[in-house]
């Protein structure tokens, strides 16, 4: 074989080769995510395609028109036109439907299949469901033990079967509210592990302080535990079926542990917020091997308060 045919070869194989996304390398998957003052699209090949100035979120969804909702100041729901950057409908919940004089935050929202929007209302205590107009539809009071506008919710979600899945940050608990009548017909106390309570947001900390969670196609709950640095998937009798902790992927540490998404492939995303630098804003995991498959570390371009993120090139629905 020629030599300078067999170097050539081998220095585009290096190349082609070093464009495939390596464990920890360039970002393989198109993400939807929020920091450092920037709401921002990353493609694949790790670089903003898209991005405009915004403030700190715990939700955000793209519609399928491409367009995008999300918090603003953390009390109201705003949809986005990407090509424009202005906001095109708004939803005050400090101003709307007896909210007004009151301390309100918006942490979760979400928008439904006939249109209308969920969205949960630390404060008032309560899940309502409105039209575009900002009529309510639907209204449940939550069960909340220890009272606070910014700690009474974090995500919540609508389930399959009409029922409402609420994170309860204040509480440390999981609740599923009946739709019919807001009665609580599960709910699950994130376990504290024997640890004692440590105050913050980082890795030194710890507590219960739950962000996401998510009803599995088998009937399980799958649990982002927020400053318990961990996972944690429970059956319907309250049973441990899977754990994740902080330390148990190789180079990787969890902090925060906020967003769950549920890949049509079974992997499941985390998001791994105020984990510092070194350490990834979201991981993808094989759960039955724990294998590591993918990393998105962009942590000098976003910061280290990421909490919520979507990611926007999955062939098929994810749950999220």
């Amino acid at each position: 074989m020629n030599l300078s045919r067999f170097f050539l070869t081998l220095v585009v194989g290096l190349s082609v080769s070093a464009s495939i996304p390596l464990l920890g390398g360039k970002v393989s998957h198109r993400v939807l995510t929020q920091g450092n003052g920037k709401l921002a699209i990353v493609g694949t090949n790790g670089e903003i395609e898209w991005q405009m100035p915004w403030g700190g979120i715990h939700d955000v969804h793209q519609l399928p028109n491409g367009h995008i909702m999300v918090q603003e100041k953390m009390r109201e729901v705003v949809e986005i036109d990407p090509d424009t950057k202005e906001v095109v409908w708004r939803y005050d919940s400090s101003k709307r439907n007896g909210n007004a004089g009151q301390r309100i935050e918006v942490h979760a929202f979400q928008p439904l299949a006939n249109g209308n929007i969920m969205i949960a209302e630390s404060g008032p205590a309560r899940i309502i469901e409105i039209n575009r107009a900002g009529e309510i539809q639907k209204e449940v009071m939550l069960k909340v033990l220890k009272r606070n506008p910014h700690t009474d919710t974090r995500l919540a979600r609508k389930l399959t079967n009409g029922n409402y899945l609420v994170c309860h940050e204040s509480d440390g608990t999981v609740r599923e509210y009946r739709e019919s009548d807001g009665a609580v017909i599960w709910e699950f106390e994130v376990p504290m592990f024997g640890k004692e309570e440590k105050r913050g947001h980082g890795l030194e900390a710890f507590g219960n302080r739950c962000f996401s969670a998510l009803r599995l196609v088998n009937g399980n709950t799958l649990v982002a535990t927020g400053n318990g640095h961990s996972v944690l998937e429970v059956n319907p009798e309250k049973e441990l079926v899977w754990q994740l902790h902080q330390d148990e992927l190789p180079g990787i540490r969890f902090a925060w542990v906020t967003t769950l998404e549920v890949l049509p492939n079974g992997n499941y995303v985390i998001g791994n917020c105020h984990a510092g630098p070194g350490n990834p804003l979201l991981v993808e995991v094989e759960p039955r091997t724990k294998k590591v498959v993918w990393t998105f570390d962009q942590f000098e371009r976003f910061g280290n308060s990421v909490p919520n993120s979507q990611l926007l090139d999955v062939a098929g629905k994810s749950l999220r």
